[in-house]
């Protein structure tokens, strides 16, 4: 019993690591994409709020 024990901790250990390396090589493109035209929003409004002024 303490073979299959001593045989199942690196099993699990492999497992464990193709968890982790699909969670860390998972696409994350997607929220990028909202932060990026939220940015050009941002960019879009100052540059009217500043457009009409006479000061900085």
């Amino acid at each position: 019993m303490a073979v299959l024990a001593w045989l199942l901790i690196p099993l699990f250990a492999a497992i464990g690591a193709a968890i982790w390396g699909s969670w860390a090589s998972r696409d994350r493109t997607t929220g990028d994409v909202a932060e990026l035209a939220g940015y050009a929003r941002f960019r879009e409004v100052m540059e009217k709020s500043h457009s009409g002024s006479g000061t900085v």
